[in-house]
C-alpha cells in the first residue's frame, strides 16, 4: 500500500473529525512527511502528542530531522497562542507546515474570538507553508448534509480562506475516509501512518 500524501502546499485546511478517529495521528503523519521533504513544522495544541504515537509516526526520520518539529502549548489565551505561532513562523527557517490541533472547544459553536484568531493566522501564513487546523466536527442536525460529520463554523472558515475537510470512520476497523473539499480518499490507519486502500 502507498503512503498517503497531502500535496496541499500553501493551503489552509480546517479538518473536522469524529472523536477517536485518528485526527491527531493524521496531522502527525503529515507533519512527518513535511519534515522528510526538508521542511520544518510548528505544532500547537493544548496537549503534546502521545509520545508512543509520535515515535511510531516519526520512526522513519532521523533525530536531526525530528528536531525540526517544534511543539508549543496553546492552553489558555488563544490570542497569545496565535501571536506565539506567528512569531515562531517568522523566526524559524523553512517552515512548511503549521498544525493547530484541538484548538477550540470540542462541541457547540466555536467561539468568535477563536475564529478571529484563526483568520489572523491564515492571513499571516506564508505562501509555501500549509496550515492545518484539527477540531471535532458535529452531526448535521438539519439533515441538509449527506456527510456524517460536518465542520463547525464551516461558512466562516471558508470566508477566511480555509478549505473544509473531514475524517470519518467508514466501517469497523482501521478504515477511514478523508474528504478535502470535493476530493475523497479511502485510507487505512496503521502503526506507521495512513496508507491508501
Amino acid at each position: 500500500m502507498a503512503r498517503y500524501s497531502l500535496g496541499a502546499k500553501g493551503q489552509a485546511i480546517h479538518l473536522a473529525i469524529e472523536g477517536s478517529v485518528g485526527g491527531t495521528s493524521l496531522a502527525l503523519h503529515l507533519a512527518a512527511d513535511a519534515i522528510a521533504n526538508g521542511g520544518r513544522v510548528i505544532w500547537a495544541s493544548k496537549e503534546l502528542p502521545n509520545a508512543v504515537r509520535f515515535s511510531q509516526l516519526f520512526a522513519h526520520l532521523s533525530l536531526i530531522q525530528s528536531s525540526r518539529f517544534h511543539a508549543m502549548s496553546i492552553a489558555g489565551n488563544t490570542e497569545l497562542a496565535v501571536s506565539s505561532i506567528i512569531q515562531a513562523m517568522n523566526s524559524l527557517p523553512a517552515v512548511s507546515m503549521i498544525v493547530v490541533d484541538d484548538w477550540c472547544d470540542s462541541n457547540g459553536r466555536i467561539a468568535s474570538n477563536d475564529l478571529t484568531q484563526m483568520a489572523k493566522l491564515c492571513d499571516e501564513q506564508k505562501l509555501e507553508a500549509t496550515l492545518l487546523l484539527v477540531s471535532k466536527g458535529s452531526i448535521d442536525a438539519s439533515g441538509n448534509s449527506k456527510d456524517i460529520i460536518v465542520a463547525r463554523s464551516a461558512n466562516a472558515m471558508q470566508k477566511f480562506g480555509f478549505t473544509i475537510a473531514t475524517l470519518i470512520r467508514t466501517k469497523d476497523g482501521p478504515f477511514r475516509t478523508l474528504k478535502i473539499g470535493d476530493e475523497s480518499s479511502d485510507l487505512k490507519l496503521e502503526e506507521s501512518g495512513f496508507n491508501y486502500v
